[in-house]
């Protein structure tokens, strides 16, 4: 009886983790798909702000800091709130939208360099690269990199301090420290990420979109300001 129950068991666990297995690859294969959609409202986002030369509250850079994460934190409630259902895919496409908008203005600075298309080329070329190693790594390798989130949680929480704190000291060699940490963590977060819908941790593709498009985004951001650092040319 009890050989007769284990064998009658194995196919209903092998159909079970095939079941899970191929639960994880749509989660995955949803999330490529719906990344490389966000990536539209971005771009329109980014041209609209720097054709109308938008600037969020440039006057004030504590408001516009402290605004900019209630309206992101806003976005990131009614995401999380509504990720079942059509109203969170459009929510996450507004919210790149705006992240469009608000990526205009380092975008502005860095055109006002005369090699300021080569830069932004750069840095885009430098996130994808980062971006297919590590989501590739995450996605193919056995190892669970999963347990690294805490750690890089925290070095979130110190990057908005340090962020903060610099909207007040306006340190340049600070802002460099904060691109290159920030660039260093947030690739991190992208075999985190990865690797939590690949084991499982994350089973909704639209949150699991948002937490990579925001790897994404803080990455070629920082790779920017580092780029514009250290190569940038005047007239």
């Amino acid at each position: 009886m009890q050989e007769q129950y284990q064998w009658g068991s194995a196919p209903v666990a092998q159909q079970s983790a095939e079941q899970v297995a191929l639960q994880q690859n749509r989660v995955l294969r949803n999330t490529y798909l719906m990344l490389a959609l966000t990536m539209v409202p971005t771009v329109i986002g980014a041209l609209i702000g720097v054709q109308l030369n938008f600037s969020f509250l440039a006057g004030s850079p504590l408001i516009s800091f402290l605004l900019f994460l209630g309206i992101a934190f806003g976005f990131f409630w009614g995401i999380e709130k509504t990720k079942n259902s059509p109203m969170g895919v459009a929510l996450l496409l507004g919210f790149t939208f705006f992240m469009g908008l608000m990526l205009s203005r380092i975008l502005q600075v860095a055109l006002g360099f005369s090699n300021g298309g080569t830069m932004i080329a750069m840095a885009a070329g430098g996130t994808g690269a980062i971006f297919f190693t590590l989501a590739g790594i995450a996605s193919t390798t056995k190892r669970n990199f999963t347990g690294i989130g805490k750690f890089l949680f925290v070095g979130v929480v110190v990057l908005l301090l340090a962020a903060l704190a610099n909207v007040f000291f306006q340190i340049p060699a600070l802002a460099l420290t904060i691109s290159a940490a920030a660039v260093m963590i947030f690739s991190a977060y992208i075999l985190y990420d990865i690797s939590n819908i690949v084991h499982g941790g994350e089973t909704n593709y639209i949150t699991a979109t948002l937490a990579v498009y925001l790897d994404i985004y803080n990455i070629f951001v920082s790779l920017l300001n580092l780029i514009m650092a250290f190569t940038g040319e005047r007239d």
